[in-house]
């Protein structure tokens, strides 16, 4: 496949680097020096947009116009989703997008599901989230963070809503899931879910070691794309 990337930082380098390790082209590269309206992506079969909150709307609203498929890896706007769902509809267009496209952290997904359907019956147990990333992520919580958190409240009904806090733990009420956000130097990133009681504590967490499993995932994901239409997830790649 030619490859466009929307954004070329240290993920759009990783997922360079990953995509012709595969056997796929570069056809073109969106910066803030070379902006998506300046390139040409007539001859790209699908772009991987991992840019920053402020663009990605403009970024998929461009390729879907131009019939390009997307996979989005950019987080901090799944409250456009509904939005963006109906224009992919409305162009007859292709979007993936996932908060972490890590084959382990969506594994790990999965496995906070079911272990929270379980601590459901555990009332002397509490849960956080503990994240940890590098100094440049803009959002937080990360994506990962809140697909966590969304997981737990889905299967726990203790907990309605999520509460931040940077680098302290918030002053949380009962109803409400704390993420506890860390920016450290040089984190790829660290995801970590802690049940305690007065007895002991069961943790459930996810290290990533470099950028390449982020890599790796979104080029599955634009490979899984190929020819596709509608609205999909890395559960869908997956198959899970």
């Amino acid at each position: 496949m030619k490859i466009a990337l929307i954004g070329y930082g240290k993920m759009g380098k990783a997922i360079e680097e990953i995509a012709i390790e595969r056997g796929h082209t570069i056809s073109a590269k969106v910066t803030t020096a070379n902006p998506i309206e300046q390139c040409d992506l007539s001859d790209s079969d699908c772009a991987i947009e991992f840019s920053n909150p402020n663009s990605v709307l403009h970024h998929i609203d461009f390729c879907l116009n131009k019939q390009l498929p997307v996979v989005v890896g950019t987080t901090a706007w799944n409250e456009s989703l509904p939005e963006v769902t109906q224009k992919v509809i409305a162009t007859n267009g292709a979007l993936l997008h996932a908060s972490n496209f890590s084959v382990g952290v969506n594994i790990l997904f999965e496995i906070n599901k079911q272990l929270a359907k379980i601590m459901n019956h555990q009332p002397s147990y509490t849960v956080k989230i503990d994240e940890i990333h590098h100094l440049q992520k803009l959002d937080a919580p990360s994506g990962t963070a809140i697909t966590i958190a969304d997981g737990i409240m889905a299967e726990h009904e203790k907990y309605s809503n999520w509460i931040l806090g940077e680098e302290e733990a918030p002053i949380a009420k009962d109803s409400e899931l704390p993420i506890i956000s860390f920016r450290e130097p040089d984190v790829p990133g660290t995801h970590i879910i802690s049940y305690q009681s007065e007895i002991d504590t069961i943790q459930l967490s996810h290290e990533a070691h470099n950028r390449k499993g982020f890599a790796l995932g979104a080029v599955l994901a634009a490979e899984y794309l190929h020819n596709k239409k509608g609205v999909f997830t890395m559960s869908d790649v997956l198959k899970y």
